[in-house]
This record gives C-alpha cells, structure tokens and sequence, in this order.
C-alpha cells in the first residue's frame, strides 16, 4: 500500500526535490561504504554494493520474464555493466586521490552530455556556471596519483554513459525492473571482484552493512534518477546531477559542522543559478515508474 502511493506521488515531485532526496541517500550510502574499505577492497566494496541491490530490486520486482530476453535484456545488461564499473572506478578512484579531487574529475561525464545537449546561449551560460561551481566545491587540486587520476577519468566517462543508458532504460518503460537486471547482470559479469570480500562474508554486522550500503547508495537514488530521467531530458538530467555536491555540503555542514570556504559557498550558488536558468527540454510526466 505504501509503495503504491509513493509510485503514484513520485512523478508529481520536482526533479531538483527528487536529485535532493537522491543526494541525502547516496551520501549515506557512502559514509558506510567509507567504513567497509578497512575490511575490504574498495573495488571489492562497489561490487558488494551492486550484489546487494540486485537482490532487493529482485526481491521487490520479480521482474517478468520478457525483461530477460530480447534487446531489452541487453539494454538493461549493458546499463548494469557500465553503472558497477562507473561504481567501482569512482571507489578505486577515492581509495588514491583526494575526495574533492576525484568528484571534480568524475563530474566531467555528466558536463559534458549537458554541453552535448545544449542548443541556446542560455544553455551554454547554465552550463558554464554549473561546470564553475563544481570546480569550486570540489577543490581540485592537482595531486595524487595518475592511476587514481585515470580511475576517476574513467569514472566520468562511465558516468556519461550511465545517463545515456539509463535514459533509454526509462523511456522503455521498464526503468526499475531495468534496473534489477542491470544489476543482476552486474553483479554477474564483475564477479571476480568478490575476492576481495572474503571478510565481510565472516561478519553478519557487516553484512547488514553491506546490504544498507546497497539500498541507500544504489537502489533508491537510482530508483529515483529513473523517475526524473522521464521527465527531463538528459542534458537536463546531466546538469540536475550538480545539485549531488550541494546537497554533500549542506549535510556537511548540517551534521559534521563543516563550514565550507568562500569559494565553496560561490561555486554552490553558482551551481543553483546554472540549474535555475536551464532552459527546459522536453518532458514525459505520463511515463509509469
């Protein structure tokens, strides 16, 4: 019954409410992830992430067998593969370079399938104001490794083509049950991965861990990027993705006493005009989730 009213009420809520949520959740997510890598590798912890989403999107879907056949079998597969590398890539990525570092480098994707996108001068000033204001949250600096440096590059890229893949999952009209076997296939294809979970698997605390890691970085912001992939465009979608490091910094601020820098507080309103002033693209309200 709940789940019913929150399908029905969720495409009537603004996106940027909706990338807020998302946010608040991934971030969430996160923190526990940070506290895994001490027992496992990060590359490992992404796919225990994936494992554990697949099986409650499972759980929960029981998607139909026309799901796992045909092109949109090989869709939903291809979006699960490039969604756990974009995952892992990001984790190995933060295991070498600073914080700040590798979210700047892996903001790269979405900016650019927004600048692909835009077609007004408007556009392009949202965009140029977008891309300012993530440089100026994340503080790039250059240090670290190359490796690291490759894995967020790589990260970015994987990103991109996660907005591009998970557009076309959404406008299937089979976004979630997409989803569960995206990340069924996933968790299959990076199997290998699992070698570096060996002690978390001796650990029922951990385990639990694992599994609220996956709900909260995975399965509900994800859940949610599908309902605003259907009601914006992707270069929309691409620049709505600027509100994730708002909304870090707000929880920053909120529960950790972090109280950001000057530049960090101009990069935030920067990223908050760039989004207000984006033109917007073309909508599907109607699509079921």
């Amino acid at each position: 019954m709940v789940i019913a009213v929150v399908r029905r009420r969720l495409p009537s809520v603004p996106a940027p409410v909706l990338f807020v949520l998302s946010g608040i959740s991934l971030y969430a997510g996160a923190a526990i992830a940070i506290g895994l890598f001490s027992v496992a590798s990060p590359a490992g912890v992404a796919w225990l992430r994936c494992l554990g989403a697949a099986a409650v999107l499972l759980a929960w879907r029981r998607p139909p067998r026309s799901a796992w056949t045909g092109r949109a079998f090989v869709l939903a597969g291809a979006f699960g593969v490039v969604t756990a590398g974009m995952n892992v890539l990001f984790y190995e990525a933060i295991a070498r370079l600073p914080l700040g570092t590798a979210v700047a480098l892996e903001f790269t994707g979405p900016v650019v399938v927004a600048a692909f996108g835009s077609r007004t001068r408007r556009d392009v000033f949202a965009l140029l104001l977008v891309a300012a204001g993530v440089i100026a949250i994340a503080d790039v600096r250059l240090e670290g490794s190359l490796l690291g440096v490759l894995f967020a590059l790589g990260a970015a890229a994987a990103w991109a083509g996660y907005i591009l893949l998970g557009k076309r999952v959404a406008d299937g009209g089979n976004g979630i049950d997409g989803l569960a076997v995206g990340f069924a296939v996933g968790t299959v294809v990076l199997s290998p991965l699992a070698f570096g979970t060996g002690a978390v698997w001796a650990s029922p605390r951990l385990l639990v861990l694992g599994v609220g890691m996956a709900v909260l970085a995975t399965v509900v912001p994800y859940a949610l990027d599908q309902v605003v992939l259907r009601k914006a465009g992707q270069a929309r979608f691409a620049l709505l993705l600027a509100l994730l490091p708002v909304t870090a910094g707000v929880i920053g601020f909120v529960w950790l006493r972090q109280v950001p820098s000057l530049p960090e507080a101009l990069g935030t309103l920067a990223v908050v005009a760039g989004v207000a002033l984006r033109s917007p693209g073309k909508r599907d309200d109607s699509a079921p989730l």
